[in-house]
């Protein structure tokens, strides 16, 4: 088995050191709160007290880190003890704009920085189950996919663009984020007139438009007749608000202020999924 470094004890970082331990590897962990570290190293991982001393000898090395601040301070201590050609696995959640500032820099000095951020809990990274994307040169994504793919339930490679990943993660990211908040916003709205939550849940049982499905709408909706016009929707959106009353909404204020828009401009008769490509 393989020497695996693993920098960031957080609740995936834990999971990933926990599944690379299961499988027999010998497992290096750091943690800027060295305390962190205690529950892997009763499980037989190796508490290393700085960067450097994680990563050297190791066959490869994974960065689970907070923000983009953390892992140029965290590269830059390891640098010193990295072996050439070993694998830096970035799982972080990054700007993509540092990602690919990172990867040029990094990559003249002949360090292999790769970024593979994944869409996974604790459980996942502790199961090998999730999803995990990779983007950057064709040959690093033929190396590490059969290493990668045993810590995940899927491997999505994005292509060479070392961004790429990135940006998706940040968009599914956005995705979950807007649900949650368009969620509550119906929470509320269902507080205020006396329909609960599960009632809620179990009308979205039975229909539940996907993300997908709407995007595309939106996307064809310039070639089609309005099957829901802009202005009938945001007459729509005025009968929820309404219903809300005192309740503090996050989304449908902005909704409404931006259909007021596109009818102003002319809209109104468009499909309402327009929205989201004006």
């Amino acid at each position: 088995m393989t020497t695996v470094a693993v920098l960031g004890m957080g609740l995936l970082g834990r999971g990933f050191a926990e599944n690379l331990l299961s499988k027999g590897h010998t497992v290096r962990v750091w943690n800027r709160s060295a305390g962190k570290c205690a529950p892997l190293v009763e499980a037989g991982a190796v508490a290393a007290e700085t960067p450097a001393e994680a990563v050297r000898g190791a066959d490869r090395v994974h960065l689970v880190l907070a923000a983009d601040s953390a892992v140029d301070s965290v590269i830059g201590a390891l640098r010193p003890a990295l072996a050439k050609d070993t694998f830096i696995v970035d799982h972080s959640t990054n700007l993509p704009l540092g990602v690919a500032s990172r990867f040029v820099r990094l990559r003249a000095d002949g360090i292999r920085y790769v970024h593979a951020p994944v869409f996974m809990g604790p459980s996942n990274s502790r199961d090998a189950t999730g999803l995990m994307l990779l983007s950057g040169p064709a040959e690093d994504e033929a190396a590490l996919r059969p290493i990668l793919e045993t810590m995940t339930g899927k491997l999505l490679y994005l292509g060479a663009e070392p961004d790429k990943a990135a940006k998706i993660k940040i968009t599914g990211n956005g995705l979950l984020i807007m649900l949650t908040a368009a969620m509550g916003d119906l929470f509320r709205m269902g507080k205020a007139s006396g329909v609960s939550p599960d009632e809620i849940l179990a009308l979205f049982d039975q229909f539940s438009p996907t993300a997908s499905g709407m995007g595309r709408r939106a996307l064809a909706a310039a070639d089609s007749p309005a099957s829901f016009a802009m202005s009938m929707a945001r007459k729509d959106v005025g009968l929820m608000l309404e219903t809300a009353g005192r309740e503090t909404l996050t989304l449908l204020p902005a909704i409404a202020a931006a259909m007021d828009q596109a009818i102003a401009q002319g809209d109104g008769d468009s499909d309402f999924t327009t929205l989201a490509t004006r």
